[in-house]
């Protein structure tokens, strides 16, 4: 099998020629930016430089999927959002103020796909297509309503409203769902074969379960609804607690990190969900030695991954050689 059928071919319940690793977020790292000659800032705003590094992950790293973007900005930029620059070294993120209040109400523009550097990003995925045709898969990053919410309003007032004001979040996931449907779309129409949503601050570790099961279940499903690819849904943290409803929002795979319990999300989830995974990111991949990687992976496989994976976005500064030995570990099984 090449790489892309090796993918489809779990997330279809067939049997491939062997596990395949990928990453549900962000691979890219210095070494690999050396390896193609292709760097930060570029890489998060000019097309080529994008492609070159999502590249990467299969020509240097040997994975069976490539991904683009790498930052969490780029529906938020598209909606209004301040973005502070990475620089060479680090990614986008959402600079302060925020451009809505609570008692506002948020707008979807029109012309949303061709806001900031979503364009950019559309033809990365392009030169992509053009580039790896059917040999390789290609992830379309976006992100989760909660996540875009938080950035519209600022993080911390939006936890705050979970609580004392919980109908005031609807109009922002409203309005987060319809950018990570239509970039998502827009996505699928340049070429992308997977879906990929991360949705880190609707963790457990940031809002109640109750506020996920009542509010943001049904926006991630309805963002779900006209991506017509496979689906990955990634949310950080110990998702014991809503694994059941992320089971309900029509991804077909869920990334997780390795402090969820894979047998319980099989147990809440069924058969029909893939479960994708592997080693954490920080204190691992970024931080331990190869054999380290080794194990680490050779026991989320044993606790029931189908697709081995970093548990979280990749560490810019890992080493490569932690990342050659997840790809050893997914040839061996």
């Amino acid at each position: 099998m090449n790489a892309k059928q090796r993918v489809m071919s779990v997330i279809n319940h067939e049997k491939p020629d062997r596990m395949p690793c990928f990453g549900a977020n962000s691979t890219v790292t210095y070494e690999q930016m050396e390896k193609v000659q292709a760097f930060w800032p570029e890489g998060h705003e000019k097309a080529e430089a994008m492609a070159k590094q999502a590249m990467a992950a299969y020509t240097v790293l040997g994975f069976d999927a490539v991904r683009v973007p790498f930052c969490q900005t780029f529906e938020a930029e598209a909606l209004g959002c301040k973005i502070k620059p990475g620089g060479t070294e680090g990614i986008p993120g959402i600079a302060h103020p925020p451009p809505y209040k609570l008692d506002d109400t948020p707008t979807f523009p029109d012309d949303f796909l061709s806001r900031g550097r979503i364009p950019e990003l559309l033809k990365a995925v392009r030169i992509l297509k053009k580039e790896l045709g059917d040999e390789v898969a290609i992830v379309g990053g976006i992100i989760g309503p909660f996540t875009i919410a938080g950035s519209l309003v600022d993080t911390v007032p939006l936890l705050k409203a979970t609580f004392k004001a919980p109908d005031k979040i609807r109009p922002f996931l409203e309005v987060g769902m319809k950018a990570g449907a239509a970039l998502g779309k827009a996505l699928v129409d340049a070429g992308a074969d997977i879906i990929s949503c991360e949705d880190m601050t609707a963790s457990p570790d940031l809002i109640a379960p109750k506020t996920y099961r009542e509010f943001e279940m049904e926006y991630q499903r309805r963002q779900f609804e006209g991506i017509c690819v496979p689906r990955i849904l990634h949310i950080c943290g110990n998702v014991d607690a809503i694994v059941e409803y992320m089971g309900k929002t029509g991804a077909e795979i869920l990334s997780l990190e390795p402090k969820a319990n894979v047998q319980l999300a099989r147990e809440k989830c069924g058969p029909r969900i893939i479960m994708m995974g592997g080693v954490d990111t920080a204190t691992t991949l970024f931080m331990k030695d190869a054999e380290t990687v080794r194990m680490g992976c050779e026991e989320s496989i044993a606790k029931g991954i189908q697709i081995l994976a970093p548990g979280c976005a990749v560490a810019p500064g890992t080493p490569l050689e932690n990342l050659f030995a997840m790809v050893e570990v997914a040839k061996s099984h």
